[in-house]
């Protein structure tokens, strides 16, 4: 009897993230090929074992009547489910395949929760405030988990379902729109100032990025939603047809995705609340930092929307601790509650209309609300000083900052190297006046009174009131003032 010819057992590889320029380990170049993400356990065959296997898929005999896989997905989509497959994963748009998120596992999870429950029919709620189509998103349980705002859907974009802004338009065509700012860039801006925030070490700004999302509650147009019906009813009566488009369903839209934050309000209802209830003076310590650091993120982004209504506080004071608990319990209050330290925090939220490519000077200035503010009075603390200094002292910091915005402002479709440039241009004089502010222990509302700045890169043949950095960089003072000063 001839011996029976050992098997090799298959190999599980487990994938780890390559490293630039590192070969590619010879296990997984057998592996099948297939989207793997990274730390997955992938089966991996020998060789040997692949051909039998192959063999045994497509047999080269085939009985009457069996049709084999390959084939059956070539041929003609015959059965209503396989018609109902094909236009649930058509009709999302792709979104899956434009949300390829890799290095924040994390927030990656937060948006498939988003696209499992638009696909369970949880829609995004549009919000009836603000001048914008802006919508909160929900997790599989209706739980709110983040704000999406599409670019079509911003102040001045065509898809706004907003009609305050449609009026403006029409009855006040002169005075539309923001003369300092790229129009239909909000999302960006968003997406940037969670990005200063991070380089600065701020921690205002909830986590915002850049996402695609595709819903039946966002505003299209008539046209979008006509083309959409009618390639699901071709997809239905004719499929062979229908298997040829591009997209079935509504076209995705591409928005900022801030996550939400829980237990907040708007900064309006606690600053009038702490006139009448003055805070503890270690509390008062901290709402001072945190206004801080809401002040230079403003600032260094030159955010042109900023009031008391568009950025949060939370706070939690030793009586609302001990108030959950007697709710939790029926008993006395544990010790683990009455030992816990009030706490109290900012988040910035609403930053689309920052990066300005020149500084307000045509009608109005919109000023920083915040600065008639107490808090605006008092002096940059040391803690804020030594956090924020070494890093925009450093030229280096601040060029590496400016291209990092430069790879997420070139992701749009009408992005300009010039206008870039302009707006980079604008925020260096803004750290330049910061840098001076907090070198010289001023007040923000000592820094916000400082002259106007921009630093542009060196040209030859430069003339005017310019002041030589370095071979790199001249400094400019914008001397032009907007008609309104205080609006």
């Amino acid at each position: 009897m001839a011996e029976e010819r050992a098997v090799e057992p298959p190999l599980l590889v487990f994938l780890e993230p390559l490293v630039e320029g590192e070969a590619l380990p010879s296990a997984s170049r057998t592996a099948p090929a297939g989207r793997a993400a990274p730390g997955s356990a992938v089966r991996c065959l020998p060789a040997r074992a692949q051909e039998e296997e192959a063999g045994e898929e497509e047999p080269l005999l085939k009985r009457s009547g069996v049709t084999s896989p390959r084939s059956g997905r070539k041929g003609r989509l015959s059965s209503s489910s396989d018609r109902e497959s094909l236009l649930s994963s058509a009709g999302h748009g792709g979104h899956e395949e434009l949300n390829v998120i890799l290095d924040d596992i994390e927030f990656a999870d937060i948006i498939h929760r988003a696209e499992q429950a638009i696909d369970g029919g949880v829609f995004p709620e549009r919000i009836s405030q603000g001048s914008s189509g802006s919508y909160f998103v929900k997790d599989p349980k209706a739980k709110i988990i983040g704000v999406f705002k599409p670019k079509s859907e911003e102040p001045y974009g065509h898809l706004n379902p907003k009609w305050t802004k449609y009026f403006h338009k029409v009855c006040c065509p002169c005075c539309f729109g923001r003369g300092c700012l790229v129009p239909n860039q909000g999302y960006l801006s968003e997406a940037g100032a969670y990005l200063v925030d991070e380089k600065l070490g701020l921690g205002v700004v909830p986590k915002t990025k850049v996402v695609w999302l595709v819903s039946e509650t966002f505003n299209y147009s008539a046209i979008d939603r006509a083309k959409s019906r009618g390639k699901k009813y071709a997809l239905e009566k004719v499929p062979k047809v229908g298997r040829k488009f591009h997209r079935i369903g509504l076209p995705p839209k591409v928005g900022s995705f801030q996550l939400f934050v829980d237990g907040y309000k708007e900064a309006d209802y606690w600053l009038r609340r702490f006139e009448t209830e003055p805070l503890p003076e270690n509390i008062r310590k901290q709402l001072q930092a945190q206004f801080e650091r809401l002040v230079i993120l403003d600032y260094v982004i030159r955010n042109t929307d900023r009031g008391n209504d568009n950025w949060l506080i939370r706070y939690e004071s030793q009586q609302d601790y001990t108030e959950e608990s007697e709710k939790s319990s029926d008993g006395p209050v544990s010790k683990e509650w009455t030992d816990k330290e009030p706490i109290i925090k900012i988040a910035a939220i609403d930053n689309g209309l920052a990066f300005p490519f020149k500084h307000p000077d045509e009608w109005r200035a919109y000023p920083f609300l915040w600065a008639w503010l107490p808090q605006a009075k008092v002096p940059f603390s040391e803690e804020t000083r030594e956090l924020i200094l070494p890093r925009i002292s450093d030229m280096n910091f601040v060029q590496d900052l400016c291209e990092d915005l430069y790879e997420l402002f070139k992701t749009d479709k009408g992005f300009d190297k010039a206008t870039f440039e302009k707006q980079m241009s604008v925020m260096r004089g803004q750290i330049l006046n910061l840098t001076q502010a907090l070198k010289d222990e001023k007040s923000p509302i000592q820094l916000v009174q400082m002259p106007k700045v921009v630093v542009e890169r060196s040209r030859s043949g430069s003339q005017g009131r310019i002041v030589h950095l370095s071979n790199a960089f001249t400094q400019t003072f914008h001397c032009r003032k907007p008609f309104f000063s205080s609006w």
